[in-house]
């Protein structure tokens, strides 16, 4: 039982809290896709309307990933980008007002909410509740390994 320590049970806790989160944004964006899709910001020479599609894939199927701990590290590097390019996008549109105005329940703090949660996820790892752990465990055993002699030799 000391594999499932409060610690692997926190990156889970965190895993689902900011997939749920990320997925809700990406299921409101279906649903009001032709009303954000004009005034959304074109990426990369991309129109809106795929800038805006990309956007909702990203936040649906990496947010699925990360929440099943499948690939997570690979997988939060595309909202990862995402969120800095929104910070971006609002603070541009802000340039005219100092930073140090911007007030605590401004929208530009919710993409570096974001952003930590990823850099943090992106370093510690899904943990040991995870499918990624279950798939090397899987690949470890199959190679008549064990954990131990797999973890010394690294």
């Amino acid at each position: 039982m000391t594999g499932y320590s409060y610690t692997n049970l926190g990156r889970l806790f965190l895993r689902l809290f900011v997939g749920i989160m990320l997925i809700q944004f990406g299921v409101r964006q279906i649903a009001h896709f032709w009303t954000l899709a004009p005034g959304f910001h074109s990426v990369c020479g991309l129109s809106p309307e795929w800038s805006l599609g990309i956007l909702i894939g990203i936040e649906i199927v990496c947010s699925i990933f990360i929440m099943f701990g499948f690939l997570t590290r690979l997988m939060t590097l595309p909202p990862f980008i995402a969120m800095i390019c929104a910070e971006y996008f609002l603070l541009h549109d802000r340039l005219s007002e100092a930073s140090y105005l911007l007030t605590w329940h401004s929208e530009g703090y919710l993409p570096i909410m974001f952003l930590g949660i990823y850099f943090f996820i992106l370093l510690v790892g899904p943990g040991k509740i995870s499918v990624d752990y279950f798939l090397s465990l899987h690949l470890i055993h199959s190679a008549d390994k064990s954990e131990d002699e797999e973890l010394e030799e690294v």
